[in-house]
């Protein structure tokens, strides 16, 4: 305590410098906890929070017996397993396309088009998809009807959602993130490539040999925080595709979607604070997990 007061004394201004910091995470992040207690309650809207009757952990009870949790959480990860290690192959693999191009002309212009998708916002291409996939006039149906085929309609049919999301969500990333391993690549010293290729290597082999080994501490840190938020779905871009279409909800329903409808739709905001809750705790374990992991094999990747 005495080298804190210590510390705070000879270093004001810095300390000061944090408190706009510290007041903000304060009032935005730790004061609304106190809601977590609306998922041990059946909450009443004449009752508010701390008058609502408390009904400990059934909410949390229910949401495992009925399969709802389960489903929900298969769903939220499996779709975030996709979007992390597909999302990061696809951008290290063009990273390094990228950073082979001859002309730097060229290579610039097809990077910015190529971050180009990052800047649309899920409303836009919640539009744009439904203007591809709608059963009346959606251009992939046009086109089946110009060859002859049958209309298909996606919106009746599970089945086609998983890949669309997938690579919706891989497309709007692929350009960031491509920019972040671009970086770490053009990092590299020249040492190395002058090296590889005087003893005959070619492209192939100095990618495997100097490139991607050097790439494992960027994309190891990129998947750590990717995992942080495993559990946290991209909600903007699930209601704007998916939208409140329950026919699709089997395979597109995730965490974060079902506890908008529990708050809006449902009005039970035991339940949806509840999975919200559920969905905070796991991800905290997660990342705990995965970071004694890396620690444990190669501590100078790991987070903390």
């Amino acid at each position: 305590m005495s080298r804190l007061l210590v510390d705070l004394r000879t270093n004001k201004v810095l300390w000061l410098m944090i408190v706009p910091s510290l007041v903000f995470f304060v009032i935005f992040s730790y004061l609304p906890m106190i809601g977590v207690y609306y998922a041990f309650t059946n909450y009443s809207f004449e009752g508010g929070l701390f008058k609502s009757p408390y009904v400990g952990f059934q909410n949390f009870q229910f949401l495992i017996q009925s399969g709802q949790l389960y489903a929900l959480t298969k769903n939220t990860i499996l779709y975030n397993l996709a979007f992390i290690f597909l999302g990061n192959a696809l951008q290290v693999t063009c990273a390094i396309f990228l950073s082979e191009l001859p002309g730097k002309l060229f290579r610039k212009f097809t990077q910015s088009f190529m971050f180009l998708p990052f800047f649309l916002s899920f409303v836009l291409i919640g539009a744009f998809v439904f203007n591809l996939f709608n059963f009346e006039n959606g251009a992939v149906n046009t086109f089946l009807k110009g060859i002859g085929l049958q209309p298909y309609d996606f919106y009746l049919h599970t089945a086609p959602w998983k890949y669309i999301i997938v690579f919706f969500s891989v497309w709007k990333g692929l350009g960031y993130g491509m920019i972040i391993y671009l970086a770490a690549i053009m990092s590299i010293s020249d040492e190395y490539h002058e090296a590889a290729k005087i003893d005959g290597a070619n492209i192939f082999q100095r990618t495997r040999h100097i490139i991607l080994p050097l790439l494992v501490p960027t994309f190891v840190l990129l998947i750590l925080l990717s995992l942080g938020g495993i559990l946290k779905g991209q909600f903007d871009l699930f209601y704007q595709i998916i939208g409140n279409n329950g026919m699709l909800f089997e395979t597109t329903d995730i965490i974060d979607t079902y506890v908008y409808r529990s708050l809006t739709v449902n009005f039970d905001i035991g339940m949806g604070t509840a999975a919200g809750l559920y969905q905070s705790a796991f991800g905290l374990v997660l990342v705990c997990a995965v970071n004694y992991i890396i620690k444990k094999t190669r501590e100078d990747y790991a987070l903390f």
